[in-house]
């Protein structure tokens, strides 16, 4: 443990964003942010903003920098997605919701993707949308998981809720050698319907594969997964309830890091729940192999604004941007109410197995 503590430095920068008490689409929180460099250079955050009755959009904000390179503040540019779908909304109860993106620039199809939470009538479900420019979107639609049913697990995935979903930014292989784009996402099924196979009921992340030849054909080839495979489930106290995926991967000398989170007992009468964030490094080819996890979190509630909230005892990664040097910045949310920023700096070897 101690290796890992001088191996994975993070440094709180502070809070970037917190909501506008002006502005009725965020009265209840800005949270949980993908982060992406546009075409032209600048950092720009697509949160969750949450307005009155839990109804959730994705804003689009440009990250403000200071004269040292630090993220201070955010400029908001409006938003990228609003419930209008079907898979969105909740006419019964009023409400609806975009929710949770993470947006990949790929650059083998010059697009950026956004698998995003749909909150719609059956729950929670991931959708998908695209962009050239960041500001413009067109949605896809839902996540279609193929083949129903899946020949190795007996199940149909799209009958699972589904979140914090993220695809790769280069191609890897799929389980059969072919070239393909990859999807990270978290499926939640319990002790009646678990897969076939599986033994551990408990939320785990996956990885799913779509053809990169279809995709390049067809963008709307990118909804349509295949061969789903676990990538890790919950091991350590930490994460002892559940696990779910965190921010975009990105390429590293030791492989695809992602920042995920776990989620554990945390004693607080109120949810009885701490959600922290561990690192994972993925092979550069098969990200469905792992090479190293960390068995501790490298970040975990401790800011009185991590602490107290929408949901207390939060701290959720869904944002990366790297910076050079090995050092990245996570953006996270803080509570469920606020948007954090922490500096990651990797030393130069993985601890050893």
């Amino acid at each position: 443990m101690l290796e890992e503590e001088t191996l994975f430095k993070v440094e709180r920068l502070g809070i970037i964003m917190s909501p506008d008490p002006n502005i009725p689409e965020e009265v209840e929180g800005v949270l949980n942010p993908a982060a992406v460099r546009g075409r032209d250079g600048e950092l720009y955050l697509f949160p969750r903003v949450v307005g009155r009755g839990n109804y959730s959009r994705v804003g689009i904000a440009r990250v403000i920098f200071d004269d040292d390179g630090l993220p201070t503040s955010v400029e908001r540019l409006g938003y990228a997605l609003e419930p209008k779908e079907w898979y969105e909304l909740r006419p019964e109860e009023n409400t609806g919701g975009c929710e949770d993106p993470r947006v990949t620039y790929i650059q083998a199809i010059d697009m950026f993707v956004m698998a995003y939470t749909a909150w719609g009538p059956g729950g929670p479900r991931i959708a998908i949308a695209v962009s050239e420019d960041l500001f413009h979107w067109e949605r896809l639609g839902l996540l279609n998981f193929e083949p129903d049913p899946d020949p190795v697990y007996l199940v149909d995935f799209d009958d699972y809720h589904n979140k914090d979903a993220a695809y790769f930014p280069l191609p890897v292989l799929d389980p059969d050698g072919k070239e393909s784009l990859a999807v990270l996402h978290r499926p939640v099924y319990d002790e009646e319907d678990v897969p076939k196979t599986i033994l551990d009921p408990r939320p785990s992340i996956w990885v799913s594969f779509c053809s990169l030849e279809e995709v390049r054909k067809d963008l709307k080839a990118l909804q349509v997964v295949r061969k789903h495979k676990v990538v890790i489930d919950p091991e350590y106290e930490w994460e002892s309830l559940r696990i779910g995926g965190g921010t975009v991967p990105v390429m590293t000398e030791f492989g695809w890091m992602h920042v995920y989170h776990g989620v554990s007992e945390s004693g607080d009468s109120t949810t009885g729940r701490k959600y922290c964030a561990g690192l994972l490094f993925l092979d550069k080819e098969h990200p469905e192999k792992t090479i190293f996890r960390t068995d501790r979190p490298i970040l975990e509630p401790q800011m009185d604004e991590e602490k107290s909230g929408v949901v207390p005892h939060v701290v959720f990664p869904t944002g990366i941007d790297d910076r050079g040097n090995g050092q990245y910045d996570i953006y996270y949310g803080m509570a469920d109410t606020r948007i954090g920023v922490a500096r990651l700096t990797l030393a130069e070897r993985l601890p050893a197995n």
